[in-house]
């Protein structure tokens, strides 16, 4: 079940709210509220990413802390278990609180613990929800009437489980103190935009090629359910049969309707995908649905007919028939041992 705390706000510690984004040499004082079943590399394109921005300035622009809810080690998707520097208190306080979270969020974080961690909000100027971060957040209430965004897998459930915020399917959203990010590629992005907007154009670089990373994403770029990377270039017609293909999960187009769009013969589209992905367009269409049902069944508690129904399958039989030819289990075995 879910619970939304909505409680008065003491006044805040913060007494004059600084602006993270606006330009300025001033250091930014970081908390970073780690939730069990992170992934590692959200945590990374925080944390190293502010690691490099110190290194290449040579200067201390960001001091930062890690804390859990119960002070206890979080272990990550991985099975790595990050220990905190601290327990998550009143006395945490600081420029910006930001919550690294990945799977579980509901398990992770009880009633009294939300409780817990809205008293502690005030306490900072701005605040971040990392991947599942921004489910924390809005259970708190914080971003009734903001943007916000999720990774793409839970976007559709995110929307309808917070009608009250306005979902993005941005990579990463800022809308005032307030910023929320869809990943870990997108985090990155994220804070490269944020050192960007604060340290300058240049320092931006000089941290992206640590890394040898192109930042070409911008936070309004949509996520999409398939990273396409070098293949857009290699074959355009693919990636865009591709795209058409994520955006109609639920209702599939017909192959010749993809073609007609794309200006090719059902003929030639067919060559294309056998020659770039070595896979017909149908199969690997059916993949796509049946990938996007796998998560549903997994990550969801809905029905398996309302599964059928959101993948494009006709019927209940219809979907485990495919679904157990692909995966050599039913969709309810899957989800009974997951």
């Amino acid at each position: 079940m879910f619970y939304a705390v909505f409680l008065p706000y003491s006044v805040s510690l913060v007494d004059f709210p600084m602006n993270i984004f606006a330009p300025s040499q001033r250091r930014i004082k970081a908390t970073l509220l780690l939730i069990p079943d992170s992934c590692i590399m959200s945590l990374a394109s925080v944390l190293d990413v502010m690691r490099a921005a110190n290194r290449q300035s040579q200067q201390p622009l960001f001091s930062w802390e890690i804390v859990t809810l119960d002070g206890a080690a979080a272990q990550l998707t991985c099975g790595l278990s990050i220990y905190p520097d601290r327990r998550l208190d009143q006395s945490c306080k600081g420029d910006v609180l930001i919550i690294i979270c990945g799977f579980n969020q509901d398990k992770h974080i009880s009633l009294k613990q939300l409780r817990q961690l809205h008293a502690v909000l005030p306490n900072f100027s701005a605040l971040g929800g990392i991947e599942a971060g921004g489910w924390i957040l809005a259970r708190t209430g914080r971003l009734d009437g903001k943007q916000a965004t999720t990774h793409w897998e839970d976007l559709e459930d995110f929307a309808r489980r917070f009608p009250q915020v306005i979902t993005k399917p941005d990579r990463y959203v800022i809308d005032g103190n307030l910023f929320t990010t869809g990943g870990a590629s997108p985090t990155f992005d994220f804070m490269l935009h944020w050192i960007r907007q604060r340290f300058g154009y240049q320092l931006a670089l000089d941290v992206a090629s640590v890394f040898i990373y192109d930042g070409t994403h911008q936070g309004t770029d949509a996520q999409h359910y398939v990273s396409l990377g070098r293949l857009k270039q290699h074959e355009p017609r693919v990636a865009a049969a591709i795209r058409l293909m994520e955006q109609h999960i639920e209702t599939p187009l017909p192959l010749p309707e993809i073609a007609r769009q794309l200006r090719v013969s059902v003929r030639t589209l067919a060559h294309l995908f056998t020659q770039t992905l070595e896979i017909p367009p149908g199969r690997y269409y059916r993949h796509l649905r049946l990938q996007t049902a796998r998560r549903l069944v997994l990550d969801t508690r809905l029905a398996m007919q309302e599964i059928a129904l959101r993948t494009g399958f006709g019927s209940l039989a219809a979907f485990s028939r495919q679904f157990k030819m692909h995966y050599a289990i039913s969709p309810g075995q899957l989800r009974a041992a997951g």
